[in-house]
């Protein structure tokens, strides 16, 4: 069985801390590791896996990556999506790599909780049973309360013990109709996550949705393999139609089967879904960083940098990070996406970036930004070193606070370290390396006119970026 992992959301629905290139799946929101970690670790028992299957955003990849590296995951391959085609043609590119016809795909969205590994392990385990026996399964998540935010999935005759027929999906309903659904005691929520043949989910593409199905072969045909990644033919990729599992194949198939899953399941689709599976103090508060909450009640307080102080207030949420601090009722963080959309038709950075920004290399922290000038603290992982390149608009100074830097400046290098420091004129071609055995840290002061990132013209770069 393969696990294939779809981290292709943006999860604007917790902004400021999920942002577009650096979204919820690639944060530790529940535990020292971050979604698409957790995702995989809980795989951890199950028998006869293959290495995992990536499916990813391009400007993602090297988080992807290095996400996996951390835990020992060593993927088989990582599939760049150049756009967004929703999950029907990310599963058809899974299935169209997998090793063999007859693997069975377990397909994961990366940003789901799931508190019970054991039950989950259980249920995965009775999907590849029924997978090898041609049918296309689903999870259906027991539900504990009449919930409008999730599709559902009406079980229809019994397959075995605990394995149903799907008689229909059904879209999100208004709040009497899932009262209804929780008394039927046979609807379950759609938790998009399925298990089938590789072949068996090509040949149901093939029947109800074949311009997704040859878009994708096209755009495999035309791939090329850099590093850990598979790069599609983009044209190819741009012309599939966009699609779900549910739309393009699973409400149509005969061979839809259902398992229900009761394992604290939670998709954290907002920031009151992730107070639900934080742990809590006696005042029912969900805290997390430098915060200090007296009379306060039932909320959800995040801090990355400052203190954050609450008095007398209850159902709340407050995300503070470097850049942005949210004040929300819980009851409406539903509606954060209207301050996203205002934020994008502005052009405001916050829906972007963090202050802090993961690269490839290790990471930089941008400190302070003025008019014509903007610093920033640069960390380098022992061995690794960014592009050879130049800037035409900024000159930069660079001085090392800890570790040891090879630096090259035009045809000349040198060994700087700490408390020294090296200037790099406009327009002269560099290149940073940590050739030390402990992270190096340097803080890089950039002057100019133009202080954007896309002024960088790369002549050499050890990670396949242009």
């Amino acid at each position: 069985m393969i696990p294939v992992i779809l981290s292709g959301g943006s999860g604007t629905r917790l902004w400021p801390l999920s942002r577009s290139l650096h979204p919820k799946q690639f944060l530790p929101l529940v535990s020292e590791n971050t979604m698409v970690q957790e995702t995989l670790l809980r795989l951890q028992g199950l028998s006869d896996l293959k290495s995992p299957l990536g499916i990813c955003n391009e400007s993602h990849r090297f988080m992807m990556a290095e996400q996996l590296r951390e835990i020992n995951a060593n993927a088989s391959a990582i599939i760049l999506e150049p756009v967004g085609r929703n999950t029907a043609p990310a599963v058809a590119l899974a299935a169209l790599s997998a090793d063999s016809p007859e693997d069975v795909l377990l397909v994961l969205p990366a940003d789901h909780v799931i508190t019970d590994a054991q039950a989950f392990q259980q249920a995965a385990a009775q999907a590849r049973i029924l997978a090898e026996q041609d049918y296309l399964v689903t999870f259906g998540i027991v539900p504990d309360r009449p919930e409008t935010g999730y599709g559902y999935i009406n079980a229809g005759q019994a397959i075995n013990e605990n394995s149903y027929q799907v008689a229909k999906f059904v879209e999100k309903p208004d709040l009497e109709t899932a009262k209804r659904y929780l008394a039927d005691g046979l609807f379950y929520w759609n938790s998009g996550m399925f298990a089938f043949k590789a072949k068996r989910f090509l040949h149901e593409l093939e029947k109800f949705q074949p311009e997704i199905l040859s878009a994708c072969r096209k755009s495999l045909q035309g791939k090329e393999r850099d590093l850990d990644f598979i790069r599609l033919d983009e044209e190819a990729f741009r012309a599939c139609p966009s699609d779900s599992i549910d739309y393009a194949v699973m409400e149509h198939t005969t061979r839809a089967v259902m398992i229900p899953l009761d394992a604290g399941w939670n998709d954290v689709g907002s920031w009151s879904a992730l107070w639900d599976v934080t742990d809590k103090d006696d005042q029912g508060n969900a805290i997390k960083g430098d915060v200090f909450a007296f009379d306060t009640r039932d909320s959800f307080l995040h801090s990355s940098h400052r203190l954050i102080t609450t008095l007398g207030v209850d159902n709340l949420v407050v995300i503070e990070t470097d850049d942005a601090l949210l004040i929300a009722d819980k009851n409406k963080v539903q509606d954060i996406k209207q301050i996203v959309d205002t934020l994008k038709q502005q052009q405001r950075s916050e829906i972007d970036i963090h202050e802090k920004v993961y690269r490839p290399w290790g990471y930089y922290h941008l400190i302070e930004r003025g008019e014509r000038h903007q610093t920033k603290r640069i960390v380098v992982k022992p061995g690794a070193k960014l592009s050879l390149q130049r800037h035409h608009h900024r000159a930069e100074h660079w001085i090392v606070v800890k570790g040891t830097a090879l630096v090259t400046k035009n045809d000349e290098e040198s060994l700087i370290t700490e408390n020294q420091s090296t200037y790099i004129p406009l327009g002269v071609t560099h290149c940073l390396k940590n050739p030390g055995v402990i992270p190096l840290e340097i803080i890089e002061i950039q002057s100019g006119s133009y202080l954007g990132e896309d002024d960088i013209v790369r002549f050499q770069d050890d990670y396949g970026r242009s």
